[in-house]
């Protein structure tokens, strides 16, 4: 009976031993992160290697859909609109796959991010973001393992290559940074919004600073952006901490009006609660 209990111990260790032994992946997964211009990119993929293997038309058949990699999909996200190849995506998180050839590949961006097996067997045509040919090349040297990263980076554009064996394919990438920076000068260079000035008007008020300011502040706000009840209820309250009662009360009364008709009872309440107060 000892001599069974030592065994039956001895073999429990044994698998436990085994089931904590780690090895290395066959295919390491890789994770790029990459700016280009204002667009931020990340990329995740895992990285096969040759071992000695014929690689496109043979362990990646030409014509067939391929994960473009190995394990599960290789999956790109960014944060803008970004145009591939020509072809306008909005930003988001996609898998891409490919149709390896002799000279053009096809590329596909999904926003399917399913386990490949689900997402190859049962493709969904409508999920397919961006449809696309790009040129295969000889590659300059012999890549044993894959290698997906972004090249030729400038403020506007960049490609992302796929280099494996002896084959690159590079896709052009082009982001909208010019568009973002014009939008922001012209942004800046307008000077503050109807938002700006009243956001920084109510600061002022709530916070106890120059109300002067802040009353000048929101009388812009109204002049840019047209007569709100919630604006003319903050005019109120300043006009109200200024001393100015009298004001803030038909300012106060406007509001209720405004609010009435779009249905706002609670700046109805609000409005008639602090009349009351001021009249006093």
């Amino acid at each position: 009976m000892k001599n069974y209990i030592l065994g039956l111990i001895f073999c429990f260790t044994a698998f436990t031993l085994s089931a904590q032994v780690k090895t290395p992946s066959a295919s390491p997964s890789s994770k790029v992160t990459q700016s280009v211009g204002l667009t931020d990119f990340t990329l995740e993929y895992s990285r096969p290697g040759v071992k000695g293997r014929k690689i496109f038309g043979d362990l990646v058949p030409y014509g067939s859909k391929w994960r473009t990699g190995a394990n599960s999909s290789t999956k790109v996200e960014f944060t803008t609109p970004v145009t591939f190849a020509g072809q306008d995506v909005e930003a988001g998180k996609y898998a891409i796959y490919t149709i390896p050839g002799e000279s053009m590949w096809s590329v596909m961006l999904t926003t399917d991010l399913r386990g490949v097996g689900s997402a190859m067997g049962e493709w969904d045509e409508s999920k397919v973001a961006a449809n696309f040919e790009v040129k295969s090349m000889k590659a300059g040297a012999t890549n044993e393992t894959m290698l997906i990263n972004f090249n030729n980076i400038t403020n506007n554009s960049a490609t992302l290559d796929i280099c494996w064996e002896n084959t690159l394919v590079s896709i052009p990438v082009s982001v909208p940074s010019d568009k973002m920076v014009q939008e922001s000068i012209d942004k800046v260079m307008a000077g503050p919004s109807a938002g700006d000035y009243y956001n920084a008007a109510r600061y002022y008020r709530e916070s106890g600073k120059d109300l002067t300011t802040a009353l000048e502040w929101m009388n812009k706000s109204l002049e840019m952006n047209g007569e709100k009840f919630w604006t003319l209820r903050q005019k109120a309250l300043l006009l109200a901490d200024m001393g100015k009662t009298k004001e803030a009360i038909e300012v106060a009364k406007k509001s209720i009006e405004m609010a009435k008709e779009a249905g706002n009872m609670d700046y109805v309440k609000n409005n008639e609660k602090s009349i009351a107060e001021w009249m006093k």
